[in-house]
């Protein structure tokens, strides 16, 4: 349960309207925000406050800041200067497949198959063709399984191919999103 002094802070991206997280603020949060322009929280984990961005340089310039109907939950509007979540998403709530994935660009463990993608958009790229052949065959001569099995692959390698070249998922969804509005 929540502190009873604490109010839910939903983060939204101010130019794609895009949420980025979600964390804790107090009055004094509130008042560190104010005063310095720059988003500020209260870590329940930690019981500090804490400067978004402080040690990472991921900081959340504050364009605005609103309080719900109810007064239980506040909306800051920024200007984000890097990803907001500490796995080196854009979001906090992107799909888990692409929070993996940026993990592993951002922790770079030893010996692992995404990060030794990551150094080479090349193979990552062939990867892409590969499982996009091995997909269509799949769709006019295997089982829904296979299919099911193929498109995961398609998916994961395509996932990593845009973290390799440094471009974010939310860049797909923004393309898409124009589409479906042409």
């Amino acid at each position: 349960m929540a502190d009873p002094d604490l109010t839910p802070a939903i983060v939204q991206d101010a130019e794609t309207n895009r949420v980025l997280m979600l964390a804790w603020m107090d009055e004094e949060a509130l008042r560190r925000t104010r005063e310095s322009g720059e988003a500020w929280f209260w870590s329940r984990s930690r019981q500090e406050y804490w400067h978004k961005g402080e040690t990472s340089g991921n900081t959340l310039a504050v364009e605005e800041i609103r309080d719900d109907c109810d007064g239980d939950a506040i909306l800051l509007r920024v200007r984000p200067a890097g990803p907001a979540c500490h796995t080196g998403a854009e979001s906090c709530f992107a799909p888990w497949l692409w929070r993996k994935i940026a993990e592993r660009a951002q922790e770079r463990p030893e010996g692992s198959y995404v990060v030794s993608l990551l150094d080479d958009p090349a193979e990552a790229s062939r990867k892409v063709g590969e499982e996009g052949l091995e997909v269509a065959l799949a769709g006019v001569s295997e089982s829904d399984a296979r299919l099911v099995s193929e498109l995961a692959d398609l998916f994961f390698h395509g996932y990593v191919l845009l973290a390799a070249r440094g471009l974010d998922l939310s860049a797909v969804e923004d393309e898409l999103r124009r589409r479906a509005v042409g």
